[in-house]
């Protein structure tokens, strides 16, 4: 058999490997990955994507049989962008150099790719069929963090991984390219997950066994509380729907129940809804009608970034709101507010500009005052909206 590491031309599988400080696991993993390799006949390479380490894993990895690719800038993410862009495979495994993963199940990420898949995550989870030995993952990573963000994924993006986290994966080098990825930190592996789901790539899972991390010179890199807050961070802007608009509606709808309520003056039981209940169903209103325009402005931007694939609903919508029409809309609320805060100034005078019955007067003051902060805010987002709709389609 040739030397399948040693071939100038196209090679069908890059195993890159991000690796920081890694001196006592790094010559492990490259050896399993390049077994793996060997015995299923399979034309590839091992990359090392050093990080910056200060110990002896650029040697050891070269020993073993790596190239190794030096990355300046700091972070996971980096790392593995870094590895990547110098990855001549067709397809590309990665994998983190702590032997918490067995690199002899290369194979099998192959195979899964050589079906027509775009992306293949690893499972570490019992619900998807995999294995975690004793020790290998910390408590709230195994029944908190990584199924409550992986049921995210999979409620907000339509998702089919069950383990968002798992760092062993395989991908079509020319469809992660595509993606254009942002992350450099460990949000990554996160990230690459939900725009493989956003843009409608072929998504398959590997039940694989994870096992205790190898290393001894030093702790983990992840931190529990710190990364999760960062792939919760990251789920939301990558969902404006369920950052901005979800909750906006629901406010939105609370204010008009209130109003709905508090305008004849219902009563429920001994209490009697007032002017108070329209205060708080102003703020639900105001609040909830910000959130809804952030929710536009946001996805426009986003799109025009390339953060997010295009959206036809999102464009229909643009082109139906343009800035004349959003223009006369905050016009007519503003006109229709002050109308009600001079039915409320006229009715002072005709006081004498004495004292008033507040629950009353405030039934125009309150409506009055949330109609023109409305038509403002409609006003001023239309001008920002066009202009990002400008930029998206520059």
């Amino acid at each position: 058999m040739p030397n399948l590491f040693d071939l100038a031309g196209p090679l069908e599988v890059s195993v890159v490997m991000p690796c920081l400080n890694e001196a006592d696991t790094v010559a492990a993993c490259v050896g399993k990955a390049r077994q793996a390799l060997t015995e299923a006949g399979i034309v590839g390479e091992v990359i090392v994507a050093d990080n910056g380490s200060t110990d002896a894993s650029r040697e050891l990895a070269e020993k073993a049989g790596a190239r190794v690719v030096p990355v300046a800038e700091k972070g996971y993410g980096a790392a593995l962008m870094g590895g990547i862009a110098a990855a001549r495979g067709r397809y590309v495994v990665m994998g983190d150099a702590d032997d918490s993963y067995d690199f002899l199940e290369v194979p099998r990420f192959v195979e899964k790719l050589r079906e027509g898949n775009d992306l293949v995550q690893g499972c570490r989870l019992p619900s998807g069929g995999g294995r975690v030995l004793p020790g290998a993952m910390p408590f709230f990573h195994y029944w908190l963090g990584n199924p409550i963000f992986s049921a995210i994924a999979r409620l907000w993006f339509g998702s089919p991984v069950r383990d968002v986290y798992c760092g062993l994966r395989g991908f079509r080098r020319e469809f992660q390219n595509g993606l254009g990825q942002r992350c450099t930190g460990m949000e990554f592996a996160t990230e690459m997950v939900l725009k493989s789901a956003l843009v409608g790539g072929r998504i398959a899972e590997v039940p694989i066994t994870l096992h205790p991390d190898g290393r001894r010179v030093h702790p983990p890199h992840l931190k529990t509380f710190r990364d999760g807050w960062r792939t919760l961070r990251l789920l939301l802007l990558y969902s404006p729907r369920w950052l901005f608009l979800v909750p906006g509606l629901l406010l939105i709808a609370f204010g008009v129940a209130a109003y709905a309520l508090a305008l004849p003056g219902v009563r429920i039981g001994p209490a009697r809804l007032d002017a108070h209940t329209l205060l708080f169903g102003s703020l639900g209103l105001i609040v909830g009608f910000q959130s809804v325009l952030f929710f536009l402005a946001t996805k426009a931007f986003a799109i025009g970034e390339g953060l997010l694939p295009e959206d036809p609903q999102l464009r229909r919508v643009l082109e139906a709101v343009q800035l004349e029409k959003g223009l006369l809309a905050g016009l007519v609320g503003c006109l229709v507010g002050l109308a009600f805060l001079l039915v409320a100034l006229n009715e002072w005078r005709l006081a004498g500009f004495g004292p008033l019955d507040y629950a009353h007067t405030m039934r125009r003051v309150i409506p009055g005052a949330t109609l023109v902060a409305l038509g403002v805010q409609v006003a001023l987002s239309s001008f920002l909206v066009s202009l990002l709709g400008m930029q998206r389609h520059r």
